[in-house]
């Protein structure tokens, strides 16, 4: 099997697709502490399917055994595979040895992640420029760039917003380039394409930079990554066959769904069986005010497909007196478009710009629905840093991830790279630009390039 290192990995939305594609996780490096008991629980759940031992899973997401009991029937080896670290000059060493150790001596044949994007997103720096400037995670390329020098695989993917396309220094000089050039130091060539995950099967509009780096590798080398059809489909096929709810309804554990899961379910890898059970179906509770402006907000949708601006709402519901500023605060999941907005990780503060389009129910979207506008299977369990899962965790780790089948899409692309090296189907279209963009690359690299290092 095809090894990897997933860094920078969340909830592990990317390592997912690549585990369903068939690669082979060797350790996931992760810091934050409820993301990675979920990527403990799901390296559990793959040692229990491959074992025919899915009873045991079952019996977690019931309640009917702690997490620590659940974890004490999976070998250490496999749990151990989840390094919780901040990765950083102090300790990147220590996490070479233990990846090393992992591999008994085989080669490390590619590494995925990229990491947090905040550091880049232009939301971010509209909140505050000079901050965003000089936050350190913008330089967090530097460490990945270490992984790329100590195990030489023979590919990378580098997953991050369109924001750090237009991201720059202090200097003006942008961290995307720098990026580029200290890779292309360490022997790589890149290149990259802004992938829209709606054009992969995933019902959702969101735009990402996926740059891929060759070891001694020549220009034109992209794969090219086949798009799915789903037009077909509408969002309303990834809610209507889960339980009906209110808000503050619903609960954590495992729940039937109704027997008329859309088709779209089992294309894209959400569904495995038609009566398969979802869990974390349960919806935040809202106060009586917000319960109001979400009425309003989906009538108005339902009547002229048309937003709810934050003037148009009563005197006696609004709250902030600075109105400019929450212009779009509210925002229905357009259940009859063929995809939704972008889910944020912001989805853990508040459920405001997530409204659930029935009216009936009038609530914000659940974990499980936001998990399935990512393309998270159902049978992923979130968790969080107590005994059991977090909604508030689940919200952030689900907005912060890759969707899972664009990850896939990605995936069966590079597969073909390692499987047939020569023959493997190339972006041609785009990749005719990428020599333009090397030429342009090139000068600048000669002109104004200093060692990041």
């Amino acid at each position: 099997m095809t090894r990897y290192l997933d860094l920078f990995a969340g909830a592990g939305g990317l390592s997912e697709g690549f585990k369903m594609a068939g690669f082979d996780p060797v350790a996931h490096v992760e810091m934050d502490q409820a993301a990675c008991n979920t990527l403990r629980t799901r390296v559990a759940y793959y040692w229990l399917k491959d074992h025919d031992m899915l009873s045991v899973y079952d019996a977690y997401l019931k309640g009917e055994i702690s997490r620590r009991n659940f974890y004490g029937k999976i070998p250490a080896e496999e749990l151990n595979s989840v390094l919780e670290y901040t990765i950083s000059q102090n300790n990147i060493q220590d996490i070479f040895s233990v990846v090393h150790d992992r591999l008994h001596g085989n080669k490390l044949d590619l590494i995925i992640g990229g990491p947090p994007c905040q550091a880049y997103s232009l939301a971010g720096r509209a909140r505050s420029r000079d901050h965003m400037v000089g936050d350190a995670r913008n330089y967090l390329y530097k460490l990945y760039a270490e992984f790329l020098r100590e195990f030489q695989p023979r590919y990378f993917v580098f997953e991050n917003v369109v924001g750090l396309l237009s991201a720059k220094e202090r200097g003006g000089e942008r961290y995307f380039d720098k990026m580029r050039l200290l890779f292309k130091d360490y022997g790589y060539t890149t290149e990259y394409r802004i992938l829209n995950a709606h054009d992969y099967g995933v019902l959702q509009n969101r735009k990402r930079i996926i740059l891929i780096g060759k070891l001694n590798g020549e220009h034109g080398f992209y794969p090219l990554i086949p798009k799915t059809d789903t037009s077909a489909y509408r969002v309303h096929d990834i809610l209507d066959d889960l339980p009906f709810i209110h808000s503050g309804e619903g609960i954590p554990g495992p729940v039937a769904t109704k027997n008329h899961a859309s088709s779209y379910l089992f294309k894209v890898k959400i569904k495995e069986y038609q009566t398969e059970p979802v869990t974390e179906h349960y919806s935040r509770p809202n106060n009586e005010q917000d319960l109001k402006i979400y009425r309003i907000a989906v009538q108005k949708w339902n009547e002229s497909h048309d937003r709810l601006s934050y003037r148009e709402l009563p005197t006696e519901l609004r709250s902030h007196k600075n109105i400019t500023a929450f212009l779009d605060r509210f925002k229905v999941v357009a259940g009859d478009l063929p995809f939704s907005h972008t889910v944020v990780a912001h989805l853990s503060k508040d459920g405001h710009y997530y409204i659930h389009p029935d009216i009936r129910q009038n609530r914000s979207i659940t974990p499980r629905e936001a998990a399935r506008i990512q393309t998270f299977p159902d049978n992923f369990y979130f968790e969080g840093n107590s005994a059991r899962g977090s909604q508030t965790q689940a919200y952030k780790q689900i907005g912060n991830a890759v969707p899972v089948y664009l990850a896939y899409s990605i995936a069966q692309a590079m597969k073909s790279c390692f499987e047939n090296p020569e023959g493997y189907q190339r972006d041609r279209e785009e990749s005719r630009k990428d020599g333009v963009e090397e030429n342009l690359f090139s000068n600048q690299v000669n002109t104004h390039y200093k060692d990041p290092t």
